[in-house]
C-alpha cells in the first residue's frame, strides 16, 4: 500500500476537528489539496474513513478503529523526532544586537516546539554568511539586496534615532529631523548599517559621509566626534558607550527588521522557526514604531 505520513497526518487532524477547514488551516495546505489526501489514502485502503454526508466530519467505525493506530504511530514518531531534535542546531546570524524581546520568545517557541536549539551567531555580514551557508536564516535591518534565490519575510519596522559624540553641537538640540541630517557628516556602517546616502533622495543626502566597515568601527567614530550616525533605538537601551549621546530623530521613516534564508536549505526546520517568529511578533514582543 502506498501509505505516507502526510496521509495519516492529514487524516489525524481531520478526524481530532471533524472539520476539513480547520485540519487544513492546521496543516497550512488547502482545503482542495487536503480532501484529495484523504481521498488518496481511503482509495489505497480501499476503505471509507470518513463521513461526509451530514453536515459535520464524522469517522466511520473503520475510521475511528484506524484513528486509534494512526495516533498511536504518530506519538511514537513523534517522540523519536523529539529525541533527534535535540541533537539538530538551527544556525540563526545578525550582524549588531538582536531586537528584544521578539528574539528570546522567537527561540522560545521555536525551541519548545521542534526540541532543536538555535545557535546565534554574530556576524558583520550575515547576508554573505547566509550565501556561503554558514546560516540557516539571517536577520537583517534596514534595506538590502538579498542574495539571489533567497526568500525574505518582513516581521516589523524599528524607530530610528541619532547617535552623536558628547562633544557634538547636537547635544545642545533637542532632537534631530530627518531632513536635517543632512547639514551632518554622517557615519555610515557600510556592510550591515540600516542608514546611509541610499536613505534620502539625491537631492537630500548629507554631504559629507564617513564609511566604516562594521559596527565597533561606526560606534568609535561617532564617538570621536567624526560625525553623527543613525540607529535604531534599541541601541538607546543595550548599547552603552560613555562618550556617545542619543538625540531623538523625528520625522524619520523606520527601519525594517526581516529574515533571509534560502528556500532549499532545511526546509521543515526554516518554517518552524519562521511560525516562530512571526507568532512571536504577533504577541507584541516586537518594538513599537509610535513616539
Amino acid at each position: 500500500m502506498d501509505v505516507e505520513l502526510r496521509h495519516l497526518r492529514a487524516f489525524a487532524s481531520v478526524a481530532r476537528h471533524r472539520s476539513f477547514s480547520r485540519a487544513a488551516e492546521e496543516l497550512l495546505i488547502t482545503q482542495p489539496a487536503l480532501s484529495r489526501t484523504i481521498a488518496q489514502l481511503e482509495g489505497n485502503l480501499s476503505v471509507r474513513l470518513l463521513d461526509r454526508s451530514s453536515r459535520h466530519v464524522e469517522l466511520t467505525d473503520t475510521g475511528a478503529e484506524f484513528l486509534v493506530h494512526v495516533e498511536r504511530v504518530l506519538a511514537t514518531l513523534d517522540q523519536a523526532l523529539a529525541v533527534a531534535g535535540h541533537r539538530v542546531t538551527l544556525r540563526l546570524g545578525f550582524s549588531w544586537l538582536l531586537p528584544d524581546p521578539w528574539a528570546q520568545q522567537a527561540v522560545g517557541l521555536f525551541e519548545e516546539s521542534t526540541a532543536a536549539t538555535v545557535a546565534l551567531t554574530r556576524t558583520d555580514d550575515p547576508l554573505q554568511a547566509l550565501r556561503r551557508r554558514i546560516l540557516d536564516i539571517a536577520v537583517v535591518r534596514g534595506d538590502f539586496d538579498a542574495p539571489r534565490g533567497s526568500r525574505t519575510l518582513h516581521l516589523f519596522d524599528e524607530p530610528r534615532i541619532a547617535v552623536c559624540s558628547e562633544h557634538s553641537d547636537l547635544t545642545r538640540l533637542g532632537h534631530l529631523a530627518w531632513t536635517d541630517v543632512r547639514y551632518w557628516p554622517l557615519v555610515v556602517n557600510t556592510v550591515s548599517g540600516t542608514t546611509g546616502p541610499w536613505s534620502w533622495p539625491a537631492d537630500q543626502r548629507p554631504a559629507q559621509i564617513i564609511e566604516t566597515a562594521n559596527y565597533d568601527e561606526w560606534l568609535e567614530t561617532v564617538a570621536a566626534n567624526r560625525g553623527i550616525g543613525i540607529v535604531p533605538e534599541a541601541a538607546q537601551r543595550r548599547s552603552r558607550h560613555p562618550a556617545v549621546r542619543y538625540v531623538p530623530l523625528t520625522d524619520a521613516p523606520p527601519s525594517p527588521v526581516s529574515l533571509v534564508h534560502m528556500p532549499d536549505a532545511r526546509r521543515t526546520l526554516i518554517r518552524r522557526f519562521l511560525d516562530a517568529a512571526v507568532q512571536a511578533a504577533a504577541s507584541g514582543a516586537a518594538p513599537s514604531t509610535t513616539h
